[in-house]
Parts: C-alpha cells; sequence; structure tokens
C-alpha cells in the first residue's frame, strides 16, 4: 500500500474517530477537521462498543457482588465512559422544560450550567428505571440488553435530529447536521446491533421503540423551545437508552 493510499485510508476513519471522541472521553487524533454530520454514522456502533463495555462489567460483577450491585456498576460505566454527556443532555432538558415562560426562558435555562430541582429529579428517574431494567436479567440477557441500548439510542438521536430543526443558529444542535448516507449507514449498523445482541424479534421491537422515541422526542422539542438542540438530543439518548432495557425486559420475561 502506498503512502497516499495510508493517506486516504486514516482520513477515511476520521469520522469514526470524531465519533469516539465525542461520544466517549476517549482522547482520539484525528488528522483533520471532521464535519460532526458524517461521524454521526459511526454513533450505533460506537453506542454499541460503549454498551458492551458495561454489560462486560456486568458479566464480570455479578458473580461476586449479585445483580443489583453489578448493574449500579455497569450504569457508572456508562456515565464515567461518556462524560455523562447525555445524563447532562437530560438534566438541562428537565429544567428547561420544568421552567415557566416562552421559548426564549426554556433555551436559557437549558443553557445554564447548575442543575435545578427538576433535572435532578429527571436523572434519579432515569437511574432507578434503568436500574429496575437491568437488574432483573441474566448476566447474557443484560449484556444484550446494553448493547442494544447503547446502538439503538444513539441512532434515536440522528431520527431526532432528522425530525426537528435547530432551535438556535449555534451550538451543537445547529452543527448537528445529518446527510442521508450518514444516516442510512447509522441505521443499518443499529439494525444489525440490535438483531445480533438481542435476536431479531426482540431486536427489532427495540428498534421500533428507539424509532418512535426519536420521532416523538423530536415532535417535542419543536413545540417546547423550537427545534433540536445539544441537550434534546443527549436527553433523547438517555430516554431511549431506558425505554429499550425496559421494552427488552417486558419481553423477555
Amino acid at each position: 500500500m502506498s503512502v497516499d493510499e495510508i493517506a486516504s485510508a486514516r482520513r477515511a476513519l476520521d469520522p469514526l474517530a470524531l465519533a469516539v471522541s465525542f461520544l466517549t472521553i476517549l482522547p482520539v487524533p484525528m488528522r483533520g477537521p471532521v464535519d460532526l454530520g458524517r461521524a454521526a454514522a459511526w454513533f450505533p456502533a460506537v453506542g454499541a462498543l460503549i454498551g458492551g463495555l458495561a454489560g462486560g462489567v456486568r458479566v464480570g460483577a455479578e458473580p461476586v457482588l449479585g445483580a443489583t450491585a453489578a448493574t449500579v456498576l455497569a450504569m457508572a460505566t456508562l456515565v464515567l465512559a461518556t462524560g455523562a454527556l447525555h445524563q447532562d443532555g437530560l438534566a438541562d432538558t428537565a429544567d428547561g422544560l420544568g421552567v415557566r415562560g416562552d421559548r426564549e426562558r426554556r433555551l436559557a435555562v437549558m443553557r445554564d450550567s447548575a442543575t435545578g430541582a427538576f433535572g435532578v429529579l429527571a436523572l434519579i428517574g432515569w437511574a432507578l428505571l434503568l436500574l429496575a431494567a437491568l437488574a432483573p436479567l441474566s448476566q447474557t440477557e443484560g449484556l444484550a440488553a446494553l448493547v442494544t441500548a447503547g446502538a439503538l439510542s444513539r441512532w434515536a438521536a440522528l431520527v431526532h435530529a432528522g425530525a426537528a430543526p435547530p432551535a438556535r443558529r449555534d451550538g451543537l444542535g445547529a452543527g448537528f447536521d445529518v446527510g442521508r448516507g450518514a444516516l442510512v449507514f447509522a441505521s443499518a449498523c443499529a439494525v444489525a446491533a440490535a438483531v445480533v445482541a438481542a435476536g431479531v424479534a426482540p431486536g427489532l421491537v427495540a428498534l421500533g421503540v428507539a424509532l418512535g422515541l426519536g420521532l416523538l422526542s423530536g415532535w417535542a422539542a419543536r413545540r417546547a423551545v423550537g427545534g433540536r438542540t445539544g441537550d434534546t438530543t443527549g436527553a433523547t439518548v438517555a430516554l431511549v437508552e431506558v425505554a429499550v432495557c425496559t421494552a427488552l425486559l417486558g419481553w423477555w420475561r
């Protein structure tokens, strides 16, 4: 392989590097500027890896600590591996929706770094629901659920972005413009991850849940603040994680 071919291959992998850098705390080097919309094609694949990491922690810890404590460690892994990116979005969105006022007031509250009562309640609800959904599952089911939820929740972020225009002219919501090619590739990755990890029927059920919530969150963001923001996108990821795990619990039980 020539030097030019090697350089071309490295440039082709830059969107993947940005997806890893954006969705995790890993400091992945990139060789040049990359559009986040292109990197979004890899979001489900990176999400599946994050879920697999959390599921692996649960599988390793359960024989020693039991299902509940192992699930808490898996949830902590989800938060730490992503730098609480999606939980921060969930809390900010809850605070924005909970405040009284017009769209501008809600957007201002969502940009405030302080977490209010609604944000705290949303985070507590997320943690309790995810714990309740994962703790009853076996080791194999828990791993499958986390991989599936990791992939589909990041794919739902793309659905959310397509269902709502940017609420501001600046910020992450405005820059998260997902092209058709990226969406098609991401959708293929999401379907493959869900079907392989959870099985055909439960994987497709989980896919339907993720699609429905992605569209619903886009509609809700348009109604509440005029469109998507980085916070509403992160909130969509957090909510779909819980919903997919809950749906799989219901299917397997």
